[in-house]
Order: structure tokens, then C-alpha cells, then sequence
């Protein structure tokens, strides 16, 4: 396991080294709920990395796959082809789109990525594991039970940050929102995780 750089927070930030073929196209799924509403919550923070990488390679920008119950785009990110994947299917159906994608790409699961959101991870933090995930998480254990595996790498984007006096449930706090702090905090978890994942290619 190899340790990235820290983005502010005390935890170390990891990534676990897999060598991907550059022949084949791999495929970074955000998971995260559909609609406006949504946009700025906890829950949605792959959508929101998949938008920072479309903004950082001049990609073009989103489209809708029926196919797929998804909305997708093509980047390139050191000398590799991923294809981004938003699930339209709702958090917990995740996995529904993107056995479809796979199925319709032909992606093995060895070049698929799943990016989510942590709350065993404090916010500034991150991990980019092989078949390690949270405690528990809806949209993964779809995603699971979709490619009949846990074998896949995790983007695990850390979003703990209450302290003593919030007295929210998990479930109340990812479907709240990101303060402004919070969000120039996760600009800069995901620009090392694009280097992160620039070094797996």
C-alpha cells in the first residue's frame, strides 16, 4: 500500500497499486441520487468528483444513455480512456447501470472504479482500495450484488466531519450539505486522487 498526500486532514490517505492494461477502456462510476436537490449533499460526492475531472480535462460534458439508466462521458487521464458514469437509477440501485454499462462496453470488473462517499473516512481524506469499503453503504452493496463480487477498487472519499454536539444520524448527515469549506476541502481530496489514479494507468 502506498501513501498518498494528505489534503489537511490527521489520516493518511491510501492507495493500493493494481496495474491496469492500457488496451482497454476503464470505467469510474460516482455514486449519487439524481436531481438538483441532490447536487451539494454528502451522498452525491461521486457525481461531484466525476464534475471536477470533466472540468480539469476539458471533456465533453455529460449525456444521457438510456441503455445504461446513465449518464455518461469520455476522458482521458494520463495516457488512458475512462469512461464516467453517473447511475440515474437512484443510490441504492447504482449497481443496476453499471452492469449495464459493463455489459454494453464489455469493461471487465478489474477496470472498474467505483467512486463514494465515506463516513468511516474523516472528510479531506481518502482511500483507493481493492474490495474494502465502509461499514455500510447502500449504493456498494448494490454494486456488489450487481458483479457478484466485492473484487473491484473503491474510490473511498472521506466525508465525517461532525463533532460532538451534531446529533445526526448517518443517514440525516449524507443527505445534508457541503458548507463552502467543505467543498474547497474536496477540491483538493480530488485533485490527488486524479493523481492517485494517473499513477494506475
Amino acid at each position: 500500500m502506498v501513501d498518498a498526500h494528505d489534503s489537511g486532514s490527521c489520516l493518511s490517505n491510501e492507495v493500493e497499486v493494481q496495474v491496469l492494461s492500457p488496451a482497454h477502456m476503464k470505467l469510474i462510476v460516482g455514486l449519487g441520487n439524481p436531481g438538483k436537490e441532490y447536487d451539494r449533499t454528502r451522498h452525491n460526492v461521486g457525481f461531484m468528483f466525476l464534475d471536477y475531472l470533466v472540468a480539469q480535462t476539458d471533456s465533453q460534458p455529460f449525456h444521457v444513455m438510456k441503455k445504461c439508466e446513465s449518464e455518461s462521458t469520455e476522458v482521458g487521464i494520463a495516457g488512458g480512456r475512462f469512461l464516467l458514469v453517473k447511475p440515474q437509477t437512484f443510490m441504492n440501485e447504482s449497481g443496476r447501470a453499471l452492469r449495464k454499462c459493463m455489459d454494453f462496453y464489455k469493461v471487465s470488473q478489474a477496470d472498474v472504479f467505483v467512486a463514494h462517499d465515506d463516513l468511516d473516512i474523516q472528510l479531506g481524506s481518502y482511500k483507493i482500495q481493492l474490495g474494502k469499503g465502509p461499514k455500510v453503504h447502500n449504493g456498494v452493496n448494490s454494486v456488489e450484488l450487481a458483479v457478484q463480487s466485492p473484487e473491484f477498487m473503491r474510490i473511498r472519499i472521506g466525508i465525517e466531519s461532525r463533532n460532538a454536539e451534531q446529533k445526526m444520524t448517518g443517514g440525516e448527515f449524507v443527505l445534508s450539505n457541503f458548507s463552502d469549506q467543505d467543498e474547497k476541502i474536496l477540491d483538493n481530496v480530488f485533485k490527488d486522487i486524479k493523481l492517485a489514479i494517473s499513477s494506475l494507468v
